[in-house]
């Protein structure tokens, strides 16, 4: 696991906000639009777009409306193996919890 990365949190967020913003314009769809679509409040739809902050469940709902939930269902998806040998040992070895 690598603990570089030339994003940060905030980087991440700005980002998906951004794109969330642009998605909702090629809709033509004002913020209110989306908010009521989502089942977020226009406030919500705002704060997101200008700063990138967003409650989880709000994330999920405006996906859900802008039919990309499915994206963020696979985010914590285990990468495939890439050997026989390195499948059997996730299969073997798979912790039951963490240690630290």
């Amino acid at each position: 696991m690598s603990v570089f990365s030339l994003h940060t949190p905030e980087d991440v967020a700005r980002q998906m906000a951004e794109r969330l913003k642009a998605l909702r314009l090629r809709r033509n769809w004002k913020r209110a639009t989306l908010a009521e679509r989502s089942g977020v409040s226009e406030a919500s739809v705002k704060r997101f777009e200008r700063t990138g902050q967003i409650s989880l469940e709000n994330l999920l709902k405006l996906a859900f409306a802008l039919d990309r939930l499915d994206e963020l269902a696979t985010l914590f998806t285990p990468a495939p193996a890439t050997s026989m040998k390195e499948l059997e040992a996730l299969r073997d070895n798979a912790p039951k919890r963490g240690r630290l």
